[in-house]
């Protein structure tokens, strides 16, 4: 035991050196930002921008009610638009999730040249700038488009669809671009599973909707939250897409904390936007870890039965 314990005081001297560089970089460039937001999200906004070193919780106040003053005003508009991106965001989520699981299963089936070429085209949208991307779509979706046109051509409508400027084409924009955002921890999770757990169950005299519902969907359940998690968050405070594809139609909480930074200039108040969706975000990531605890409680009961 004697000797034991200087190696791993020497273990943990090096794992804190490992660790100091980034643990100083988040407590910096994350932590720091993060808490001075906080902090302005309680101060009053300057008559010309920026802030006043005083407590002032009226911008709360205009988002949750109880601002009622002769320059604050509680505006349902706020919640709405709140909504409206939450909404949005779990339609990119569960589009995303539509396409992506039946796709994961397909490339993992698929030979090892085919499968790493698979991969890398989902990932090759990286390469290429998000604003030349969306622009695409906004040539694809508008009046003149080439969808219009192709759906025209085929007969199937006469005047062309209102698609470009609509939480349609927000949702079809964001779907676009998160996508390979749901599929990599889909397919992480279906390719480490078991097929001999399928191939059991089947001899079991299990159907396939019974197998699926009782083993491959335990066992991948922890991909299915984790994409839908790391989809839903950066949807909910999305603005580039709503910008460029929805117009001054289509507004979400993104854009309207953008605006009032720069626009507005009430920091203040697109702080306490900022740490409102901050905290929806903490929330939801609290369930996602709690959910994933007990998801991982019946996989291990597939697993034991098996190995029993």
């Amino acid at each position: 035991m004697s000797a034991r314990k200087p190696i791993e005081l020497r273990q943990k001297s090096v794992l804190a050196g490992l660790l100091a560089a980034p643990t100083l970089f988040l407590a910096v460039f994350f932590a720091g930002p993060l808490g001075l937001m906080f902090i302005y999200s309680w101060l009053e906004p300057g008559l010309y921008g920026g802030v006043e070193w005083t407590f002032y919780d009226l911008s709360y106040g205009r988002i949750f009610g109880w601002a009622d003053t002769r320059y604050e005003k509680f505006d349902p508009v706020y919640l709405e638009i709140f909504l409206r991106s939450v909404v949005l965001a779990l339609q990119t989520s569960f589009f995303c999730l539509l396409i992506c699981y039946p796709a994961a299963f397909w490339v993992s089936r698929l030979g090892e040249r085919a499968k790493s070429l698979c991969l890398f085209l989902i990932t090759l949208p990286f390469f290429v700038s998000l604003v030349v991307r969306l622009f695409a779509w906004v040539l694809l979706l508008r009046p003149t488009g080439l969808i219009n046109q192709f759906l025209i051509g085929l007969g199937l409508i006469d005047t062309p669809l209102e698609i470009i400027f609509t939480e349609t084409a927000v949702v079809i924009g964001m779907v676009y671009v998160f996508i390979p955002f749901m599929f990599l921890p889909l397919y992480a999770s279906v390719e480490k599973l078991d097929a001999s757990l399928i191939e059991a169950s089947g001899d079991l005299g299990a159907t396939r909707l019974q197998t699926f519902r009782k083993v491959v969907l335990p066992l991948t359940l922890p991909g299915i939250i984790g994409g839908s998690i790391i989809v839903f968050i950066p949807s909910l405070g999305n603005f580039i897409v709503p910008s460029l594809l929805g117009g001054a139609k289509v507004v979400m909480t993104g854009n309207l904390i953008e605006q009032q930074f720069l626009s507005a200039r009430n920091w203040p108040f697109g702080a306490a936007l900022g740490m409102t969706v901050m905290a929806s975000v903490l929330l939801l990531l609290v369930v996602y870890v709690r959910l994933l605890g007990r998801d991982e409680m019946p996989a291990a009961r597939i697993r034991s039965s098996e190995g029993g």
